[in-house]
């Protein structure tokens, strides 16, 4: 088989599956991984896919970082309900961080509790938003504010949680994917989204379908750290499946 022929039945699996694995393609055209590598990258110049771990598809695996203004217009249906699910996580606790991220964001305008909570954030919109809501003390964490996120990080920030302990994380991310785990695209946050994970109790991501099979350039946890993932009930069964094998509950917020 040429390697017109190979880049035509690459792309003919590429269409019906939407991404392709280079070891089956390996199996299936009796030619070296590396070959098979260098037919992606063609393609991918070609710009006919985009190149992944391990294969290739039809969808970029890499988001980009966008503002806050502009993040909250995008699925907003799906955000609501997923914030009204995650409400009902925070259970007895006395004391939760909300994190930065529209979804996050979501959270509180449900939160209306009926006894006193303390809320921990970075984010000046979850502040501002909590700051004269009945029951609930508000300590913002300070530092550098991100005009992208308009919430702080840094140095400043991480020091300020050097005494906490919480028992609730509420974050979302921008990317999931199976083998890099979670991530987001503000590198500035990372560092302080993984001191927030490693403090809380239970760690809840917030993030609807869109976000699964994507990388952020900031790594912020595996999979194993993570205990409950909210999302929307366009998750593929598959991938319920796998987020279960590593340990995670998953709630599917209608």
């Amino acid at each position: 088989m040429n390697i017109t022929d190979r880049h035509q039945l690459i792309l003919q699996k590429l269409q019906e599956n939407g991404k392709v694995d280079i070891q089956e393609l390996s199996d299936a055209l009796q030619v070296s991984g590396v070959t098979i590598r260098k037919d992606l990258k063609l393609l991918e110049e070609k710009k006919l896919l985009y190149r992944t771990k391990g294969g290739g598809s039809t969808q970029n695996p890499y988001t980009v970082e966008r503002p806050i203004n502009e993040k909250e217009f995008i699925k907003t249906e799906e955000k609501k309900k997923i914030a009204k699910a995650a409400e009902a996580l925070i259970g007895m606790n006395d004391s939760i961080i909300i994190g930065s991220g529209t979804t996050a964001f979501e959270l509180t305008r449900y939160l209306h509790p009926s006894k006193h909570i303390t809320v921990i954030t970075p984010a000046l919109k979850v502040a501002l938003e909590l700051c004269n809501r009945p029951f609930v003390d508000v300590l913002q964490i300070g530092g550098l504010i991100h005009q992208t996120s308009s919430s702080a990080a840094g140095s400043f920030a991480e020091r300020l949680l050097d005494d906490i302990s919480c028992g609730v994380l509420f974050i979302g991310v921008d990317g999931i994917d199976m083998e890099f785990g979670l991530s987001i695209t503000n590198l500035a946050e990372a560092s302080l989204n993984m001191k927030m994970i490693n403090l809380a109790q239970t760690v809840v991501i917030m993030a609807d379908s869109s976000k699964f099979n994507r990388r952020g350039i900031g790594r912020i946890c595996s999979l194993e750290q993570v205990d409950y993932i909210i999302t929307d009930n366009l998750i593929s069964a598959d991938t319920v499946k796998t987020l279960k094998e590593h340990g995670v509950k998953v709630i599917i917020a209608e």
